[in-house]
């Protein structure tokens, strides 16, 4: 047996195969947060985004060079638009954060938009035309170890690394970053120099579920590759807690999703072994996970030890002049 077919490598090449949709959801809900929005609709944003790719890889006709970037603007621009409902709610009319995210999920979810567009598209009776399959780096495939996990994965994620390097340094070696955690941390302090913290936080929010959308491209494009309702089953809740469990740090953030996503891919990949544990107890690990994470930092003092921006969930008002 080749060392490229032991357990490690394959629960590591799994893991970066199925955190990839983890990734770009975390990193939008990151963006997101740094300006002080919290977004709680993560999961709705990914099955709009899902939907919109599953159909333009069914029906926009053309080599898959043309579909499938086509598929990820269309997501893109599906989940953004959800976005930029929650932006409207919570940061002009300064609508509870809580319930307009959780109302977007409502509304965009399994038993919501993205499952009747489903029905009217006619999406699921087929796989889609048009996937991300895995390709072969510079023929590196082969390379002991290092080569089935990074030289074997799709193109997708290799853009979730380039995305995360842009996000770290854009948060942390720019002026607009600077401003961005300022705006997150004391919006009354940017305002008064002259950062304007609605435009902002606009712009963070939508960038970040446009973000979202890649990732429920993931799964129609990539992970299933197929439309079934609710397809990212619960996978934006996971995202929301990475975010915490990253410290709201990019490359924390994606180091945390490939964790989840091998404790994802755990019960398919002993299940290929013929190492047989409960399906029920693995499936549930990644969300048992993410409620001790969730209660850990549930009070304040603990989020702000943990770093997370102080102004986050906080509306803005601006005094008058």
């Amino acid at each position: 047996m080749s060392i490229n077919d032991n357990l490690f490598v394959i629960i590591m090449a799994s893991a970066i195969f199925y955190g990839t949709p983890l990734v770009f959801a975390s990193l939008g809900e990151l963006l997101a947060e740094r300006s002080g929005v919290l977004n709680l609709g993560v999961e709705g944003m990914m099955l709009l985004g899902a939907v919109a790719a599953a159909w333009v890889s069914t029906n926009v006709g053309g080599p898959a060079i043309v579909v499938l970037p086509l598929a990820i603007v269309a997501a893109m621009i599906a989940a953004g638009l959800g976005a930029s409902i929650h932006a409207f709610l919570t940061i002009t009319l300064r609508v509870n954060q809580i319930i307009s995210g959780l109302a977007l999920t409502i509304f965009a979810g399994a038993a919501g938009l993205s499952s009747y567009l489903a029905g009217i598209w006619q999406l699921g009776q087929t796989p889609v035309k048009q996937q991300f399959g895995k390709i072969d780096v510079f023929g590196l495939t082969d390379v002991p170890v290092v080569g089935p996990i990074l030289f074997h994965q799709t193109l997708l994620t290799y853009l979730s690394w380039v995305l995360v390097i842009a996000a770290s340094f854009y948060l942390f070696r720019t002026r607009a970053g600077l401003h961005l955690r300022a705006v997150g941390e004391s919006p009354q302090t940017a305002d008064s120099v002259g950062i304007s913290v609605s435009r902002y936080r606009y712009f963070h929010v939508i960038f970040g579920g446009s973000f979202a959308g890649i990732a429920g491209a993931c799964f129609s494009l990539m992970i299933v590759p197929t439309w079934v309702d609710g397809m990212t089953a619960g996978q934006g809740w996971i995202a929301l807690a990475l975010v915490i469990f990253g410290f709201w740090r990019p490359d924390l953030t994606l180091l945390g999703a490939y964790l989840f996503g091998a404790l994802s891919s755990l019960g398919l990949t002993l299940q290929a072994r013929g190492i047989h544990i409960s399906t029920a107890l693995l499936t549930a690990l990644p969300y048992v996970m993410t409620i001790v994470v969730l209660v850990v930092v549930s009070n304040t003092a603990s989020r702000r030890q943990l770093g997370a921006p102080a102004a986050l969930g906080k509306p803005y008002e601006r005094e008058e002049r």
